[in-house]
């Protein structure tokens, strides 16, 4: 410090006598505080052992306890309760784990599977139909209690189209791949890449489902276990579905009678409702390539009626746009890429 006070009193700059000396002007602010110099707290600095360190003999103490055949199989937060059980204390909780890592002893104790943490899910990213789908199956309820009907719905990301849907009385593999063949040859698309996602129910992990993809060369997408956020689309597309008006709270009388509301519902989805995260244009219009169209016609309505009261639009019009791509399970980096 002495050094750079001295070069800066005979013209140096700051910046420079603090890299000569190897330390950077930020360092050299922050340990000037006021008439005082701080001490030097760098990681690299030796410093004095602190007066509560272990002893060497403590230190292998604690080795030798973690390596007793009674207590090998547990983690320190088990084995200091059991120790002060029986009179003895050597060391904090928090030591032994800081020992265990710096011998690289830190590892799963026991014979249950070591606990694995799920990864993010692939992003998939979608800028025209039929190249990203999601399915899942709700629950119908029914007039008998505990009875259920199975709804089976498949929806586009890109468009929000409902491409595919059943309603059966069981969950299968078996019918989950009637639906999905059955939605691929309606929009012509066999052998076309897509990518289908799903959560991990038994029908959606099934070897049948599994052959039957396979075959139609689509690509298996799942979400990470218990994570509904990872299939968001399917289920938003359920929520609008239960809280549509006249969904019948009562339940459905028979599975003919859910079939019936199901395609009524469909049909408004698809072709009339004016989908919010598709800046109200219905699906059927995204999903034939008309949303351009029809928003290019807006803008002219707007901006006609900005030339007859442009006073109303001192902010300009509203911003009548799609986005070009929808991805699913998005993260930051791919957005930014984008």
């Amino acid at each position: 410090m002495n050094l750079i006070n001295e070069a800066r009193k005979k013209g140096a700059r700051l910046e420079a006598a603090c890299e000569t000396v190897g330390i950077s002007s930020r360092t050299y602010e922050r340990w000037c505080t006021g008439q005082e110099i701080r001490m030097d707290m760098r990681p690299i600095i030796k410093r004095k052992s602190p007066s509560n360190k272990l002893t060497d003999a403590e230190y292998e103490s604690v080795l030798k306890i973690v390596n007793l055949p009674e207590y090998a199989d547990l983690p320190p937060s088990q084995i200091v309760p059991a120790l002060a059980d029986r009179g003895i204390y050597i060391a904090s909780e928090s030591t032994m784990y800081r020992i265990l890592k710096k011998e690289k002893m830190k590892t799963h104790r026991g014979y249950a599977r070591v606990p694995k943490k799920n990864k993010e899910p692939e992003t998939h990213i979608a800028n025209k139909p039929n190249q990203v789908w999601t399915w899942d199956i709700t629950y119908l309820s029914t007039t008998v209690i505990g009875l259920y009907f199975k709804l089976y719905m498949v929806v586009d990301i890109f468009s929000r189209k409902i491409v595919g849907w059943e309603v059966w009385e069981t969950e299968t593999g078996e019918f989950a791949t009637i639906l999905i063949e059955k939605a691929v040859m309606n929009e012509k698309i066999k052998g076309k890449p897509l990518v289908l996602h799903s959560d991990n129910g038994g029908p959606m992990k099934s070897y049948t489902l599994k052959v039957k993809l396979e075959e139609l060369g689509i690509m298996s997408s799942f979400s990470r276990p218990r994570v509904s956020n990872d299939n968001p689309y399917s289920e938003a597309l359920f929520r609008t579905c239960k809280y549509r008006p006249g969904y019948p709270q009562e339940g459905f009388k028979t599975i003919a009678d859910a079939r019936e509301w199901v395609l009524q519902f469909v049909n408004w989805y698809n072709n009339k409702h004016y989908h919010s995260g598709l800046n109200f244009v219905t699906p059927s219009s995204r999903h034939a390539g008309l949303s351009a169209k029809i928003m290019n016609k807006r803008i002219k309505v707007y901006e006609a009626a900005k030339k007859l009261n442009p006073q109303r639009f001192n902010r300009g019009i509203r911003k009548w746009e799609l986005p070009k791509t929808v991805s699913l399970n998005p993260r930051k980096d791919v957005d930014k890429a984008l």
